[in-house]
C-alpha cells in the first residue's frame, strides 16, 4: 500500500485519469472528490463487500438449480 499525505485541495493521480482529490478535513473525517471516466465503477468499501456477497449467493442458487435440473 502506498500511504500519501495530502492537504485539502490537494490530489494525487492514478493512471492517466483518474484523479482523487482532498476535499475537506473536519477532525476525523476527510471528504474525497474522485474524478474518473464513467466506466470505471467506483464503491465505498462496504457497499462493494455487500456486491460481491450478493452475487456469491446469486452464483451458489444458479449452480445449485442447475445441478438439480442435471440430476431430475
Amino acid at each position: 500500500m502506498l500511504a500519501l499525505s495530502r492537504k485539502e485541495n490537494e490530489s494525487i493521480i492514478i493512471g492517466n485519469d483518474i484523479e482523487v482529490t482532498i476535499l475537506e478535513v473536519k477532525g476525523d473525517q476527510v471528504k474525497v472528490g474522485i474524478t474518473a471516466p464513467k466506466s470505471v465503477p467506483i464503491y465505498r468499501e462496504e457497499v462493494y463487500e455487500q456486491i460481491k456477497e450478493a452475487n456469491r449467493e446469486a452464483a451458489a442458487d444458479t449452480v445449485q438449480e442447475s445441478v438439480k435440473k442435471l440430476f431430475q
